[in-house]
């Protein structure tokens, strides 16, 4: 058995796991997991960056005094969000991705280079709070000669080396979709400094090793390696896809849906239809659909714990939101109205209007159910424009334990519906890290091999 470390962050928690990796096994060992959102500044909404390394060098340091034959360490987050350096410095906190400095930059980038020429350089759907929008109203970015996003931000403080990982540098706007480069020529007329540009990497790039001051702090010295480092990318690596023709979703605070190509789709059809082409491992494309996923249901449950004082018990919550019967209220899961954290309740109530359910077990299930119809008609879309026959759906990540969700998925869609892994991000973490090391096998397809023979799905057939 081979071991090494994946840091895997999401926009509500954040984990530090240990992976085994041998011949005919793969296991995961929960280190440590902790908090990670929003946190409010005076000038808006940022991540408790400082806090979010204290627990990565907590839960590293914690892996090597339980696994002192860890390999390797591999860095996964959400996309979008990054930290600006004046040599070593960082010049402040992140910002959220949700603060809505954005709106003016979307504006202007618009104004200098539409929506349709955007298309068909990055490939990217239309997301307010794309890097490039971010960078356009971000006054310390001519201050900066270096911006790093959140994986490769932490790379840099662990090892001192600045590179952008592929697939995440992808979701910035600023990745040709063809040849994944830096497109330096929008940058400039963007009024981007190209010069802040770290050069790239493809994940299984070691990127170096740690710092001293960090490897006596973790307790080993230890290379860190580039793995897809975007959480989508990690997660897909680790989809056990049945058939070349599966979709997949990898559902938690965000709903992934869509299929797995090998060349663009740069359609008029596939840009009105909001699909991206975000880098994957191997040189794939993950053409799909962002969807909201369960931070409907996550900000609901945190506003009625608030009214209520205490925790809620969320599988009794959604064991009684199955068993309500009859006619299910749907509003838009996508509705820009949902986007910005508090009062779920109401903004969701609000949509409902006259057919919003009076307990919370139907209006739980109209959540669920809204959330899959929107992942439905994502399916429908990806399978259209790819001409891609779907024939299963995988659906990995935190949503895969929601049986109301898996059900409710299949039953949409009409599709079976084949549910996990639930840590599929930091199994394609593992794996990709074990592959550079010479301790998985070659291929994409055989690492989904691996990840079918050691974590079966459950399956949930469509009913009538």
């Amino acid at each position: 058995m081979r071991a090494v470390a994946a840091v895997d962050l999401g926009a509500t928690s954040g984990r530090v796991m240990i992976g085994r990796v041998g011949d005919a096994s793969l296991d995961l060992e929960l280190v440590t997991r902790f908090p990670n959102g929003p946190v409010e500044r005076e000038d808006g909404l940022h991540w408790d960056f400082a806090a979010l390394v204290e627990h990565v060098l907590d839960g590293l340091a914690e892996a090597v005094r339980r696994e002192p034959a860890i390999e390797s360490i591999g860095i996964d987050s959400w996309a979008v969000d990054y930290g600006l350096l004046d040599g070593d410095d960082l010049l402040a906190e992140p910002f959220h991705y949700r603060d809505d400095r954005t709106a003016r930059g979307v504006d202007e980038v618009h104004e200098l280079a539409p929506f349709a020429e955007l298309y068909g350089r990055n490939g990217l759907q239309f997301l307010p709070f794309n890097t490039l929008y971010q960078y356009r109203v971000d006054a310390r970015l001519t201050d900066a000669d270096t911006a790093l996003l959140i994986p490769d931000l932490l790379a840099f403080l662990l090892t001192g080396v600045r590179v952008a990982e592929r697939t995440n540098a992808s979701t910035t706007g600023l990745l040709g979709v063809r040849d994944g480069e830096w497109d330096t020529e929008l940058a400039a007329r963007l009024g981007i400094p190209t010069a802040v540009l770290p050069p790239l990497v493809d994940p299984g790039t070691v990127i170096g090793r740690l710092r001293p001051d960090v490897a006596a702090r973790i307790g080993a010295d230890l290379p860190v390696i580039a793995v897809g480092s975007h959480d989508t990318a990690s997660a897909v690596v680790a989809v056990p896809m049945s058939t070349p023709n599966s979709a997949y979703i990898s559902c938690g605070t965000w709903g992934l849906v869509g299929v797995e190509l090998t060349e663009p789709v740069l359609t008029d059809a596939a840009r009105e239809a909001n699909f991206t082409h975000e880098l994957g491992v191997d040189g794939r494309y993950r053409f799909l659909h962002n969807v909201t996923g369960l931070w409907l249901l996550s900000e609901t449950v945190r506003a009625w714990e608030a009214e209520d004082g205490s925790p809620i018990d969320l599988p009794e919550l959604l064991a009684a939101a199955s068993a309500v019967s009859g006619d299910v209220a749907l509003f838009d899961a996508d509705h820009s109205s949902l986007s910005a954290p508090g009062d779920m309740p109401a903004r969701i109530a609000a949509l409902l209007g006259a057919n919003a359910p009076a307990s919370r077990p139907a209006f739980t299930r109209s959540i669920v159910e809204s959330i899959t119809a929107a992942f439905a008609q994502a399916v429908r879309t990806a399978a259209d424009l790819s001409g891609r026959d779907v024939d299963s759906i995988h659906l990995v990540g935190g949503g895969s334990l929601n049986r109301l969700l898996c059900q409710a998925t299949a039953d949409r869609t009409g599709l079976p519906v084949l549910a996990g892994p639930v840590e599929a991000t930091a199994l394609g973490n593992v794996l990709v890290q074990a592959r550079a090391r010479g301790a998985a096998p070659a291929s994409l397809e055989a690492l989904r091999a691996l990840v079918a023979a050691t974590h079966e799905p459950q399956r949930f057939d469509p009913r009538a």
